[in-house]
This record gives structure tokens, C-alpha cells and sequence, in this order.
């Protein structure tokens, strides 16, 4: 290699490094700068989620703040660890905001937000995310649809195992025609996060339970 050559491929790629660090500088600065608006706005959103499926004077802590973490777990379908949120009245536990993942939807995941009572009685349950096709099964949206809202004040005492399935299926919950697999996915979802509740409650609704984790992947 020439002498000219290789001071021409040396200015090159000095040039291109210096573009490459500086943009990665660059790019590190955005994070940095917009990571606690993103983050403020997250929260925001999920505690407007809460705020549907709890209402706020039954607790009066921070639910953000009462955080557990849950290891996977096939019940509540979480292959990597999520968050239940746990509320609390006079420091007393009343109830938990768990999440729930129902894999057999019709076009993937459906990611739930389920609060349930202290008395293993669901609050209520709202939708995350989900793939479902839009005008059909995406009525499990509560702007779209009161569907999901006959989960309120369910449980596994109030309805037997058996009873946990569309009604096309033999089961109480009622589905619109056309789109039975969406619903099946949720109704099944919630019966086991419930089932998850149930066999959990004391580790779950605990005080001082923030700074703890329910240990074991499938057997906590």
C-alpha cells in the first residue's frame, strides 16, 4: 500500500469514527434527556389503568411504590419477571394489581392488568396490549366494548371451575359471534391469575412485602 493510500484510508476511518462517537454521544444525550419524561408519562398511564380496575378510596398508598416482583410463572403466563402492585388502606392490604399474559389469542398476546380483592374477588380488568383483529375481536377493549366489565366481581367461590369458559364452550361468559378465540384466551387467563391469587395470598398481601419477590418459577 502506498504512502498516499494509506493516509487517505487512515483520514477515512479517523472520519468515520469521529461521526460514530459523536452521534453516539448524541444519541446518549436524547436518552438521558427524554428517559424521565418517558418514564413520568408511563407511570401516568398506568395509574390511570388502575384507577379503572381499583377504585382509589379503597387504599391510600402509592401503589408505584408498592411494588413486588413475580419470577415467571405459567399461571399468570410471564415469561420474564412483572410486577404486581400491592394496595393498601391504613397499611392494611386490600387487594393486588397483577399482570397476566393469555398466549393463545387469536393474532398473538394478550397483556392484562387484573385487580383483585383481598377476598380473591375480581375489581376489575382491563387490557394492556393485544393483536386482535380490529372490528371483531378487539372488543375486549373497554373503549370499544362493556365486555370485559362482566369480570367484575368475579371469583373462583362465586363461580366453580367448570363455569370458567365461553358459553359456546359450556361456560358463563358470554362472546360475540364470530370472534370466540379472543375471549376464550382472556376468560382463561383470568381463572388461572385468580388460581395464582389464591395460592399466593398470604405472600402476595403481606406488609411490608415492596422490597420482597416471590421466589420459584412455577411454584412460588
Amino acid at each position: 500500500m502506498s504512502d498516499t493510500l494509506f493516509k487517505h484510508t487512515f483520514k477515512t476511518a479517523s472520519t468515520l469514527t469521529a461521526f460514530s462517537l459523536v452521534g453516539t454521544a448524541i444519541l446518549a444525550y436524547i436518552f438521558i434527556i427524554t428517559r424521565a419524561p418517558i418514564e413520568a408519562s408511563e407511570a401516568e398511564a398506568r395509574l390511570a389503568l388502575f384507577s379503572q380496575i381499583l377504585p382509589h378510596d379503597v387504599y391510600d398508598n402509592e401503589l408505584l411504590k408498592t411494588e413486588l416482583l413475580i419470577p415467571p410463572n405459567t399461571l399468570l403466563g410471564n415469561l420474564v419477571p412483572s410486577k404486581a402492585n400491592i394496595a393498601k388502606l391504613g397499611n392494611e392490604p386490600v387487594g393486588v394489581i397483577l399482570e397476566a399474559i393469555a398466549h393463545d389469542g387469536y393474532a398473538g398476546d394478550i397483556k392484562l392488568l387484573i385487580a383483585i380483592r383481598a377476598d380473591g374477588s375480581i375489581s376489575g380488568v382491563r387490557v394492556l396490549t393485544h393483536k386482535e383483529t380490529p372490528g371483531l375481536g378487539d372488543y375486549i377493549e373497554i373503549e370499544r366494548n362493556d365486555w370485559i366489565a362482566q369480570f367484575n366481581d368475579e371469583s373462583l367461590v362465586k363461580t366453580a371451575a367448570k363455569d370458567w369458559a365461553v358459553v359456546k364452550d359450556g361456560g358463563k361468559f358470554e362472546y360475540m359471534a364470530g370472534a370466540t378465540i379472543t375471549p376464550r384466551a382472556v376468560v382463561k387467563a383470568v381463572a388461572k391469575a385468580l388460581q395464582f391469587f389464591n395460592e399466593n395470598k398470604l405472600r402476595l398481601l403481606e406488609n411490608n412485602i415492596a422490597d420482597k419477590a416471590l421466589q420459584g418459577k412455577d411454584n412460588p
